[in-house]
């Protein structure tokens, strides 16, 4: 089997809008306080348009979009629901240990991150798993504010949208 086949199967459409609306908290792994960072991003969009808590988890950084940081999930006040992450594929078995140390009930990879061990090692410990998918481009296409290309762009035009 090569590296790059995909075997796992992830939670379908309804049951990822299920595990965000079950959601109380979320600890975005790797956030960044780098604008041009995609956790950064979601970050934003999650504290403006969600009714999450949401927790930044950073060692070598203070403050994220005004909140302080943590320096790993053994150090939040409560157990997040979701672990979202943004870290390099080799960090995140170490980032499965600590998630299911610290109680969440899913551990969800985002766009491009897809680690099959890792998956398969969080289901039998009792976690959900999302790979590959974005908090953000699913939440908004769950709550109606998704558009073209997953983002709101916030153009109003009467020019008609062409698909290709």
């Amino acid at each position: 089997m090569s590296t790059t086949e995909r075997t796992w199967q992830g939670p379908s459409a309804p049951e990822r809008l299920s595990l965000l609306r079950q959601a109380k908290s979320i600890a975005i792994v790797g956030a960044s306080d780098k604008p041009s960072r995609a956790s950064y991003f979601v970050a934003t969009y999650l504290q403006s348009s969600t009714r999450y808590k949401v927790y930044f988890v950073n060692p070598v950084v203070n403050e994220i979009l005004g909140q302080p940081t943590y320096a790993s999930l053994a150090d939040l006040p409560e157990a997040p629901d979701i672990v979202d992450v943004f870290r390099k594929h080799e960090d995140l078995p170490g980032v499965l240990d600590e998630a299911i140390a610290a109680g969440t009930k899913t551990l969800w990879l985002q766009l491009g991150s897809w680690h099959e061990d890792v998956a398969r090692d969080a289901e039998s410990a009792g976690l959900n798993v999302v790979m590959d998918r974005c908090v953000k481009i699913e939440h908004a296409r769950f709550h109606g504010g998704l558009h073209l290309a997953g983002f709101d762009t916030g153009v109003i035009s009467s020019k008609r949208q062409v698909l290709g």
